[in-house]
């Protein structure tokens, strides 16, 4: 998503710069998302700066009313949700709001019985690796992307919450959009 209007902080006095100058230094692309466990939530994520800021749902309404900003990509995750013990897997397709082209698939794994990124870090690797053997013995076509943003560079502490599931989900979706454009590159 593109932002038509500039948010951020203002001007120092002291520089007094020039409209077009101003604009600049503002953030202009920023990701937007619902998290279907948070429904009275959204999430803004500006990647470039490392800020994740979490706002009432009706935010959506106000900004199109408001025309500020313009979707430049949407994407759906649509999938199913597993109990496995003490883990909590989601599986899901990742397809462009209305349309039926397949973009990727996304796996997320949360060990529930511990909320501390550290802490879990061993089991989730472990885990990981059993998957990844898994999956490598299929001989499935794609590959596999193990993908953790560093929650410290968005200022999120060690306890996990949904601002953590919205920086990853960010992460997911950049990763995608990067990828199709490149794709897109390649056949032009």
């Amino acid at each position: 998503m593109a932002s038509k209007k500039a948010a951020g902080e203002p001007p120092s006095p002291s520089t007094n710069p020039t409209p077009e100058s101003m604009v600049a230094e503002f953030p202009r692309d920023f990701l937007g998302i619902l998290l279907p466990e948070q429904p009275n939530k959204y999430y803004f994520i500006i990647r470039g700066q490392r800020i994740v800021l979490e706002a009432d749902s009706s935010i959506q309404t106000l900004m199109e009313k408001l025309q500020s900003y313009k979707t430049r990509v949407a994407l759906h995750f649509d999938g199913f949700q597993y109990q496995l013990g003490d883990f909590q897997l989601r599986v899901g397709k990742v397809v462009p709001t209305h349309s039926e082209n397949l973009r990727g698939i996304v796996m997320e794994v949360e060990y529930v019985p511990i909320s501390s990124v550290e802490k879990a870090r061993q089991i989730m690797e472990e885990f990981l690796d059993i998957w990844q053997e898994a999956v490598s013995k299929r001989s499935l076509p794609g590959h596999f992307m193990h993908m953790e943003p560093n929650f410290a560079e968005y200022g999120l502490t060690d306890h996990y919450t949904s601002q953590h599931t919205a920086v990853q989900y960010a992460t997911v979706m950049a990763q995608l959009i990067a990828t199709v454009q490149a794709v897109q590159s390649v056949r032009n």
